[in-house]
Protein backbone atom coordinates (compact mmCIF):
# COMPACT_ATOMS: atom_id res chain seq x y z
CA UNK A 1 0.00 0.00 0.00
CA UNK A 2 2.82 2.44 0.91
CA UNK A 3 4.69 1.61 -2.31
CA UNK A 4 1.61 2.34 -4.42
CA UNK A 5 1.05 5.55 -2.48
CA UNK A 6 4.59 6.71 -3.22
CA UNK A 7 4.09 5.97 -6.91
CA UNK A 8 0.93 8.09 -6.91
CA UNK A 9 2.85 10.93 -5.25
CA UNK A 10 5.41 10.77 -8.06
CA UNK A 11 2.53 11.26 -10.51
CA UNK A 12 1.87 14.64 -8.92
CA UNK A 13 5.59 15.47 -9.04
CA UNK A 14 5.71 14.56 -12.74
CA UNK A 15 2.57 16.62 -13.43
CA UNK A 16 4.19 19.69 -11.87
CA UNK A 17 7.40 19.13 -13.81
CA UNK A 18 5.54 18.63 -17.10
CA UNK A 19 3.41 21.74 -16.50
CA UNK A 20 6.46 23.94 -15.87
CA UNK A 21 8.28 22.34 -18.82
CA UNK A 22 5.44 22.99 -21.27
CA UNK A 23 4.66 26.46 -19.85
CA UNK A 24 8.22 27.58 -20.52
CA UNK A 25 8.12 26.23 -24.09
CA UNK A 26 4.82 28.04 -24.76
CA UNK A 27 6.20 31.22 -23.20
CA UNK A 28 9.43 30.96 -25.19
CA UNK A 29 7.58 30.49 -28.48
CA UNK A 30 5.19 33.34 -27.72
CA UNK A 31 8.01 35.88 -27.50
CA UNK A 32 7.71 36.71 -31.18
CA UNK A 33 4.22 38.04 -30.47
CA UNK A 34 4.95 39.73 -27.13
CA UNK A 35 8.47 41.12 -27.62
CA UNK A 36 8.71 40.89 -31.40
CA UNK A 37 11.86 38.90 -30.62
CA UNK A 38 12.43 36.17 -33.20
CA UNK A 39 15.37 33.93 -32.31
CA UNK A 40 17.07 31.12 -34.14
CA UNK A 41 17.82 29.03 -31.04
CA UNK A 42 17.89 25.32 -31.73
CA UNK A 43 15.13 22.98 -30.61
CA UNK A 44 17.62 21.13 -28.42
CA UNK A 45 18.55 24.38 -26.63
CA UNK A 46 14.87 25.11 -25.96
CA UNK A 47 14.24 21.62 -24.59
CA UNK A 48 17.33 21.77 -22.40
CA UNK A 49 16.32 25.14 -20.92
CA UNK A 50 12.73 23.96 -20.40
CA UNK A 51 14.02 20.86 -18.60
CA UNK A 52 16.07 23.06 -16.24
CA UNK A 53 13.10 25.34 -15.57
CA UNK A 54 10.83 22.35 -14.90
CA UNK A 55 13.37 20.89 -12.49
CA UNK A 56 13.71 24.18 -10.62
CA UNK A 57 9.94 24.41 -10.14
CA UNK A 58 9.77 20.79 -8.99
CA UNK A 59 12.53 21.31 -6.41
CA UNK A 60 10.88 24.53 -5.24
CA UNK A 61 7.57 22.76 -4.66
CA UNK A 62 9.38 20.02 -2.72
CA UNK A 63 11.18 22.58 -0.51
CA UNK A 64 7.86 24.28 0.21
CA UNK A 65 6.37 20.95 1.33
CA UNK A 66 3.86 20.67 -1.50
CA UNK A 67 4.38 16.89 -1.82
CA UNK A 68 3.37 16.08 1.75
CA UNK A 69 -0.11 14.71 2.41
CA UNK A 70 -0.95 14.90 -1.30
CA UNK A 71 -4.12 12.84 -0.88
CA UNK A 72 -5.54 15.43 1.53
CA UNK A 73 -4.78 18.57 -0.47
CA UNK A 74 -7.63 20.96 -1.14
CA UNK A 75 -7.94 21.75 -4.84
CA UNK A 76 -9.16 25.29 -4.13
CA UNK A 77 -6.16 26.00 -1.87
CA UNK A 78 -3.83 24.55 -4.50
CA UNK A 79 -5.15 27.01 -7.08
CA UNK A 80 -4.42 29.86 -4.65
CA UNK A 81 -0.91 28.50 -4.05
CA UNK A 82 -0.24 28.10 -7.76
CA UNK A 83 -1.30 31.69 -8.34
CA UNK A 84 1.15 32.85 -5.67
CA UNK A 85 4.00 30.69 -7.01
CA UNK A 86 3.36 31.77 -10.61
CA UNK A 87 3.48 35.41 -9.55
CA UNK A 88 6.77 34.68 -7.80
CA UNK A 89 8.15 33.17 -11.01
CA UNK A 90 7.09 36.26 -12.97
CA UNK A 91 8.83 38.50 -10.42
CA UNK A 92 11.99 36.37 -10.78
CA UNK A 93 11.94 37.08 -14.55
CA UNK A 94 11.50 40.80 -13.80
CA UNK A 95 14.56 40.72 -11.52
CA UNK A 96 16.53 39.00 -14.30
CA UNK A 97 15.58 41.85 -16.66
CA UNK A 98 16.54 44.37 -13.98
CA UNK A 99 20.03 42.87 -13.75
CA UNK A 100 20.51 43.06 -17.53
CA UNK A 101 18.89 46.50 -17.90
CA UNK A 102 18.95 48.45 -14.58
CA UNK A 103 17.35 51.53 -16.20
CA UNK A 104 14.44 49.48 -17.60
CA UNK A 105 14.52 51.22 -20.97
CA UNK A 106 11.86 48.85 -22.35
CA UNK A 107 9.44 48.96 -19.43
CA UNK A 108 6.30 48.18 -21.44
CA UNK A 109 7.82 45.15 -23.13
CA UNK A 110 9.12 43.81 -19.83
CA UNK A 111 5.68 44.18 -18.24
CA UNK A 112 4.10 42.30 -21.14
CA UNK A 113 6.69 39.53 -20.76
CA UNK A 114 6.06 39.16 -17.03
CA UNK A 115 2.29 39.15 -17.48
CA UNK A 116 2.53 36.61 -20.29
CA UNK A 117 4.65 34.18 -18.26
CA UNK A 118 2.39 34.56 -15.22
CA UNK A 119 -0.75 33.78 -17.22
CA UNK A 120 0.78 30.88 -19.19
CA UNK A 121 2.44 29.20 -16.19
CA UNK A 122 -0.59 29.64 -13.94
CA UNK A 123 -3.09 28.23 -16.45
CA UNK A 124 -0.93 25.27 -17.51
CA UNK A 125 0.01 24.46 -13.89
CA UNK A 126 -3.63 24.59 -12.76
CA UNK A 127 -4.77 22.24 -15.55
CA UNK A 128 -2.10 19.62 -14.82
CA UNK A 129 -2.43 19.94 -11.03
CA UNK A 130 -6.22 19.57 -11.12
CA UNK A 131 -5.99 16.49 -13.35
CA UNK A 132 -3.44 14.89 -11.02
CA UNK A 133 -5.35 15.76 -7.83
CA UNK A 134 -8.62 14.52 -9.34
CA UNK A 135 -6.93 11.20 -10.03
CA UNK A 136 -5.70 10.99 -6.42
CA UNK A 137 -9.14 11.91 -5.04
CA UNK A 138 -10.74 9.15 -7.11
CA UNK A 139 -8.27 6.61 -5.69
CA UNK A 140 -9.23 7.64 -2.15
CA UNK A 141 -12.98 7.68 -2.91
CA UNK A 142 -12.80 4.19 -4.44
CA UNK A 143 -10.94 2.82 -1.41
CA UNK A 144 -7.74 2.06 -3.36
CA UNK A 145 -5.88 4.39 -0.99
CA UNK A 146 -6.90 4.67 2.66
CA UNK A 147 -5.47 5.59 6.05
CA UNK A 148 -5.81 3.15 8.92
CA UNK A 149 -7.40 5.04 11.80
CA UNK A 150 -7.91 4.49 15.52
CA UNK A 151 -10.56 6.33 17.51
CA UNK A 152 -9.67 7.10 21.14
CA UNK A 153 -12.86 7.13 23.20
CA UNK A 154 -15.90 4.91 23.50
CA UNK A 155 -18.85 7.10 24.43
CA UNK A 156 -21.22 9.37 22.50
CA UNK A 157 -18.59 11.69 21.00
CA UNK A 158 -16.51 8.79 19.70
CA UNK A 159 -19.56 7.11 18.15
CA UNK A 160 -20.58 10.37 16.44
CA UNK A 161 -17.08 10.75 14.98
CA UNK A 162 -17.17 7.15 13.73
CA UNK A 163 -20.56 7.65 12.05
CA UNK A 164 -19.42 10.97 10.53
CA UNK A 165 -16.26 9.42 9.07
CA UNK A 166 -18.05 6.35 7.74
CA UNK A 167 -21.20 7.84 6.26
CA UNK A 168 -20.39 11.47 5.41
CA UNK A 169 -16.60 11.90 5.20
CA UNK A 170 -15.68 8.66 3.42
CA UNK A 171 -13.88 10.77 0.78
CA UNK A 172 -11.16 11.50 3.38
CA UNK A 173 -10.05 7.87 3.19
CA UNK A 174 -10.00 7.28 6.96
CA UNK A 175 -10.62 3.57 7.55
CA UNK A 176 -11.46 2.98 11.22
CA UNK A 177 -9.70 -0.21 12.35
CA UNK A 178 -11.12 -0.05 15.85
CA UNK A 179 -11.30 2.03 19.00
CA UNK A 180 -9.50 2.21 22.32
CA UNK A 181 -11.27 3.07 25.55
CA UNK A 182 -10.34 6.09 27.63
CA UNK A 183 -11.97 4.46 30.64
CA UNK A 184 -12.17 0.67 30.58
CA UNK A 185 -14.69 0.63 33.45
CA UNK A 186 -17.35 2.23 31.26
CA UNK A 187 -19.23 0.59 28.42
CA UNK A 188 -19.06 1.74 24.81
CA UNK A 189 -21.45 3.09 22.17
CA UNK A 190 -19.94 1.42 19.09
CA UNK A 191 -21.68 -1.19 16.96
CA UNK A 192 -20.55 -4.79 17.32
CA UNK A 193 -18.54 -4.83 14.08
CA UNK A 194 -16.15 -2.18 15.47
CA UNK A 195 -13.42 -3.82 17.52
CA UNK A 196 -12.29 -2.62 20.94
CA UNK A 197 -8.50 -2.93 20.85
CA UNK A 198 -7.77 -2.04 24.48
CA UNK A 199 -7.03 1.08 26.51
CA UNK A 200 -5.21 4.25 25.46
CA UNK A 201 -2.12 3.02 27.35
CA UNK A 202 -1.74 0.41 24.58
CA UNK A 203 -1.63 3.01 21.75
CA UNK A 204 2.10 2.74 20.88
CA UNK A 205 1.93 -1.04 20.50
CA UNK A 206 -1.39 -0.91 18.61
CA UNK A 207 0.04 1.65 16.17
CA UNK A 208 2.91 -0.69 15.36
CA UNK A 209 0.80 -3.86 15.22
CA UNK A 210 -1.89 -2.41 12.92
CA UNK A 211 0.20 0.13 10.91
CA UNK A 212 -2.02 2.96 12.15
CA UNK A 213 -1.59 6.30 10.36
CA UNK A 214 -4.24 8.46 12.02
CA UNK A 215 -5.49 8.74 15.61
CA UNK A 216 -8.68 10.67 16.37
CA UNK A 217 -9.12 11.60 20.04
CA UNK A 218 -12.86 11.85 20.69
CA UNK A 219 -13.24 11.66 24.45
CA UNK A 220 -16.01 13.24 26.50
CA UNK A 221 -15.64 16.77 27.98
CA UNK A 222 -15.48 15.23 31.46
CA UNK A 223 -12.40 13.23 30.39
CA UNK A 224 -10.33 16.14 29.03
CA UNK A 225 -7.84 15.74 31.86
CA UNK A 226 -6.72 12.55 30.05
CA UNK A 227 -5.68 14.38 26.87
CA UNK A 228 -2.18 15.14 28.19
CA UNK A 229 -1.66 11.47 29.08
CA UNK A 230 -2.96 10.32 25.68
CA UNK A 231 -0.75 12.78 23.79
CA UNK A 232 2.25 11.76 25.89
CA UNK A 233 1.67 8.12 24.98
CA UNK A 234 1.62 9.15 21.29
CA UNK A 235 4.83 11.19 21.49
CA UNK A 236 7.35 10.03 18.91
CA UNK A 237 4.82 7.96 16.95
CA UNK A 238 4.66 8.75 13.22
CA UNK A 239 0.90 9.25 13.09
CA UNK A 240 -1.43 12.14 12.33
CA UNK A 241 -3.31 13.19 15.49
CA UNK A 242 -6.65 15.00 15.62
CA UNK A 243 -8.72 16.01 18.65
CA UNK A 244 -12.47 16.54 18.77
CA UNK A 245 -12.90 19.98 20.39
CA UNK A 246 -15.49 21.14 22.86
CA UNK A 247 -17.69 24.19 22.35
CA UNK A 248 -15.30 26.49 24.24
CA UNK A 249 -12.39 25.66 21.92
CA UNK A 250 -14.64 26.31 18.91
CA UNK A 251 -15.65 29.70 20.32
CA UNK A 252 -11.99 30.58 20.96
CA UNK A 253 -11.29 30.05 17.25
CA UNK A 254 -8.74 27.26 17.64
CA UNK A 255 -10.70 24.85 15.43
CA UNK A 256 -9.94 24.78 11.70
CA UNK A 257 -11.84 22.56 9.26
CA UNK A 258 -9.79 21.39 6.27
CA UNK A 259 -12.78 20.18 4.26
CA UNK A 260 -16.14 21.88 3.79
CA UNK A 261 -18.80 20.31 6.04
CA UNK A 262 -16.07 18.13 7.56
CA UNK A 263 -15.94 16.99 11.16
CA UNK A 264 -14.50 19.87 13.24
CA UNK A 265 -11.15 18.63 14.54
CA UNK A 266 -8.07 20.24 16.04
CA UNK A 267 -5.05 18.79 14.28
CA UNK A 268 -1.94 18.37 16.41
CA UNK A 269 0.85 19.90 14.37
CA UNK A 270 3.53 17.34 13.45
CA UNK A 271 5.60 19.41 11.02
CA UNK A 272 7.50 21.81 13.26
CA UNK A 273 9.16 23.82 10.48
CA UNK A 274 8.67 24.11 6.70
CA UNK A 275 11.01 21.85 4.72
CA UNK A 276 13.05 24.75 3.33
CA UNK A 277 13.61 26.12 6.85
CA UNK A 278 14.69 22.70 8.11
CA UNK A 279 17.26 22.45 5.30
CA UNK A 280 18.46 26.02 5.79
CA UNK A 281 18.72 25.51 9.56
CA UNK A 282 20.98 22.50 9.01
CA UNK A 283 23.07 24.42 6.45
CA UNK A 284 23.51 27.26 8.97
CA UNK A 285 24.47 24.72 11.68
CA UNK A 286 27.18 23.19 9.51
CA UNK A 287 28.49 26.52 8.16
CA UNK A 288 28.70 28.25 11.55
CA UNK A 289 30.26 25.19 13.21
CA UNK A 290 32.97 24.90 10.54
CA UNK A 291 33.77 28.61 10.75
CA UNK A 292 33.86 28.49 14.55
CA UNK A 293 36.03 25.36 14.74
CA UNK A 294 38.54 26.81 12.24
CA UNK A 295 38.64 30.48 13.22
CA UNK A 296 38.61 29.89 16.97
CA UNK A 297 41.27 27.19 16.94
CA UNK A 298 43.70 29.41 18.94
CA UNK A 299 40.95 29.92 21.57
CA UNK A 300 40.40 26.16 21.78
CA UNK A 301 44.14 25.64 22.26
CA UNK A 302 44.38 28.31 24.98
CA UNK A 303 41.32 27.00 26.88
CA UNK A 304 42.63 23.44 26.63
CA UNK A 305 45.97 24.55 28.10
CA UNK A 306 44.29 26.41 30.98
CA UNK A 307 42.03 23.43 31.75
CA UNK A 308 45.07 21.18 31.86
CA UNK A 309 47.06 23.37 34.25
CA UNK A 310 44.06 24.27 36.46
CA UNK A 311 43.52 20.74 37.76
CA UNK A 312 44.68 17.19 37.04
CA UNK A 313 42.67 15.22 34.52
CA UNK A 314 41.75 15.20 30.82
CA UNK A 315 41.00 18.39 28.88
CA UNK A 316 37.68 17.20 27.45
CA UNK A 317 34.71 15.70 29.22
CA UNK A 318 32.43 13.27 27.34
CA UNK A 319 29.05 12.17 28.63
CA UNK A 320 26.10 10.27 27.18
CA UNK A 321 23.01 12.38 26.58
CA UNK A 322 19.66 11.65 24.93
CA UNK A 323 19.04 13.49 21.69
CA UNK A 324 16.82 13.60 18.61
CA UNK A 325 14.12 10.88 18.59
CA UNK A 326 15.45 9.59 21.92
CA UNK A 327 18.79 8.42 20.48
CA UNK A 328 21.80 8.53 22.84
CA UNK A 329 24.98 10.36 21.80
CA UNK A 330 28.24 11.55 23.35
CA UNK A 331 28.29 15.24 24.20
CA UNK A 332 31.68 16.95 24.52
CA UNK A 333 32.70 19.81 26.84
CA UNK A 334 35.83 21.32 28.26
CA UNK A 335 36.15 19.75 31.72
CA UNK A 336 35.02 22.20 34.38
CA UNK A 337 34.94 19.86 37.41
CA UNK A 338 37.50 17.90 39.36
CA UNK A 339 37.95 14.21 38.60
CA UNK A 340 35.42 11.74 40.07
CA UNK A 341 32.90 14.55 40.55
CA UNK A 342 30.05 12.06 40.35
CA UNK A 343 31.50 9.14 42.21
CA UNK A 344 28.39 9.19 44.44
CA UNK A 345 26.05 9.15 41.45
CA UNK A 346 24.49 11.62 38.97
CA UNK A 347 24.04 15.12 40.42
CA UNK A 348 23.19 18.52 38.97
CA UNK A 349 25.52 21.44 39.47
CA UNK A 350 24.67 24.37 41.76
CA UNK A 351 25.90 27.96 42.14
CA UNK A 352 28.47 27.14 44.83
CA UNK A 353 29.22 23.59 43.73
CA UNK A 354 32.56 22.56 45.29
CA UNK A 355 33.12 20.06 42.46
CA UNK A 356 33.67 22.92 40.00
CA UNK A 357 37.24 24.14 39.55
CA UNK A 358 38.10 27.84 39.78
CA UNK A 359 38.76 28.07 36.04
CA UNK A 360 35.69 25.89 35.40
CA UNK A 361 33.52 28.45 37.19
CA UNK A 362 34.91 31.18 34.92
CA UNK A 363 34.30 29.06 31.82
CA UNK A 364 30.68 28.45 32.80
CA UNK A 365 30.02 32.18 33.25
CA UNK A 366 30.90 32.89 29.61
CA UNK A 367 29.96 29.43 28.29
CA UNK A 368 33.50 28.52 27.19
CA UNK A 369 32.98 24.94 28.40
CA UNK A 370 30.34 24.47 25.66
CA UNK A 371 32.73 25.25 22.77
CA UNK A 372 33.52 21.59 21.88
CA UNK A 373 29.82 21.04 21.15
CA UNK A 374 30.27 22.69 17.74
CA UNK A 375 31.78 19.30 16.86
CA UNK A 376 28.51 17.66 17.99
CA UNK A 377 26.62 20.08 15.73
CA UNK A 378 28.88 19.22 12.80
CA UNK A 379 28.25 15.50 13.36
CA UNK A 380 24.49 16.04 13.37
CA UNK A 381 23.93 15.11 17.03
CA UNK A 382 22.99 18.68 17.91
CA UNK A 383 21.95 22.03 16.47
CA UNK A 384 23.05 25.56 17.34
CA UNK A 385 19.63 26.22 18.92
CA UNK A 386 17.40 23.61 20.52
CA UNK A 387 16.43 22.23 23.94
CA UNK A 388 19.45 21.26 26.02
CA UNK A 389 20.00 17.47 26.06
CA UNK A 390 19.78 15.61 29.37
CA UNK A 391 20.94 12.28 30.72
CA UNK A 392 18.52 9.37 30.78
CA UNK A 393 18.69 9.33 34.60
CA UNK A 394 17.27 12.85 34.83
CA UNK A 395 14.81 12.32 31.97
CA UNK A 396 13.27 9.45 33.94
CA UNK A 397 12.89 11.77 36.96
CA UNK A 398 11.44 14.62 34.88
CA UNK A 399 8.87 12.46 33.05
CA UNK A 400 7.43 11.31 36.37
CA UNK A 401 6.32 14.90 36.99
CA UNK A 402 6.05 16.08 33.37
CA UNK A 403 5.34 13.26 30.86
CA UNK A 404 5.30 15.83 28.04
CA UNK A 405 9.11 16.16 28.35
CA UNK A 406 9.37 13.66 25.47
CA UNK A 407 7.97 16.45 23.28
CA UNK A 408 11.48 17.96 23.31
CA UNK A 409 12.92 14.93 21.53
CA UNK A 410 11.10 15.89 18.32
CA UNK A 411 14.03 18.19 17.48
CA UNK A 412 17.81 18.14 17.71
CA UNK A 413 19.12 19.38 21.06
CA UNK A 414 21.07 22.63 20.95
CA UNK A 415 24.18 24.34 22.27
CA UNK A 416 21.86 27.06 23.51
CA UNK A 417 18.10 27.13 24.04
CA UNK A 418 15.24 29.42 24.94
CA UNK A 419 14.99 27.60 28.28
CA UNK A 420 18.65 28.23 28.99
CA UNK A 421 18.62 31.94 28.15
CA UNK A 422 15.27 32.65 29.87
CA UNK A 423 15.67 30.39 32.90
CA UNK A 424 19.32 29.36 33.08
CA UNK A 425 20.89 26.15 34.31
CA UNK A 426 18.60 24.03 36.51
CA UNK A 427 19.93 22.97 39.90
CA UNK A 428 17.28 20.33 40.61
CA UNK A 429 14.52 18.36 38.91
CA UNK A 430 11.83 20.86 39.94
CA UNK A 431 13.73 23.64 38.17
CA UNK A 432 14.16 21.41 35.12
CA UNK A 433 10.38 20.98 34.99
CA UNK A 434 9.88 24.76 35.33
CA UNK A 435 12.38 25.38 32.52
CA UNK A 436 10.54 22.87 30.33
CA UNK A 437 7.76 25.36 29.44
CA UNK A 438 10.26 27.63 27.67
CA UNK A 439 11.60 24.79 25.53
CA UNK A 440 8.08 23.67 24.59
CA UNK A 441 7.26 27.29 23.75
CA UNK A 442 10.32 27.32 21.46
CA UNK A 443 9.28 24.12 19.68
CA UNK A 444 5.69 25.31 19.15
CA UNK A 445 7.02 28.57 17.63
CA UNK A 446 10.14 27.13 16.02
CA UNK A 447 11.51 29.14 13.09
CA UNK A 448 14.78 30.57 11.82
CA UNK A 449 13.73 33.97 13.20
CA UNK A 450 13.28 32.42 16.65
CA UNK A 451 16.72 30.78 16.38
CA UNK A 452 18.38 34.12 15.61
CA UNK A 453 16.63 35.75 18.57
CA UNK A 454 17.84 33.01 20.92
CA UNK A 455 21.41 33.29 19.57
CA UNK A 456 21.43 37.07 20.02
CA UNK A 457 20.13 36.69 23.57
CA UNK A 458 22.85 34.08 24.23
CA UNK A 459 25.56 36.47 23.01
CA UNK A 460 24.16 39.14 25.38
CA UNK A 461 24.37 36.72 28.33
CA UNK A 462 27.95 35.73 27.40
CA UNK A 463 29.02 39.39 27.14
CA UNK A 464 27.42 40.18 30.49
CA UNK A 465 28.94 37.04 32.05
CA UNK A 466 25.57 35.91 33.41
CA UNK A 467 26.11 32.20 32.74
CA UNK A 468 26.68 29.81 35.60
Amino acid sequence: MHLNRSLHTYKLVFADFLAAFLAWIIFYLSRSYVLQDVTDDSTWFLLEKSFIIGTIWMVLYALLGRYRNVFRQSRFKEIIHLGTFSLGGAVAIYLAFLIEDPILTQHDLYFKTIATYFIIHFLVAVVFKMIALKHLKVLVANGDVYFKTLVVGSSTNAREVYDELRYHNWHLGLKVIGFVQSDASNGHAFPEQVTCLGGFQDLPQLIRDHDIEEVVIAIEPSEHKLIEQILSSLEGEQVRISILPDVYQILLGSVKVNHLFGTPLIEVKQEIMPVWQQILKRVIDITVSLIFLICFLPVYALVALLVKVSSPGPVFFAQERIGWHGKPFKIYKFRSMYLDAEKLGPALSSDLDPRVTKFGRFMRKIRLDELPQFYNVLKGDMSLVGPRPERQYFIDLITREAPHYRHLQRVRPGITSLGQVKFGYAQNVQEMVRRLKYDILYIENMSLAMDFRVMLYTIKIIVQGRGK
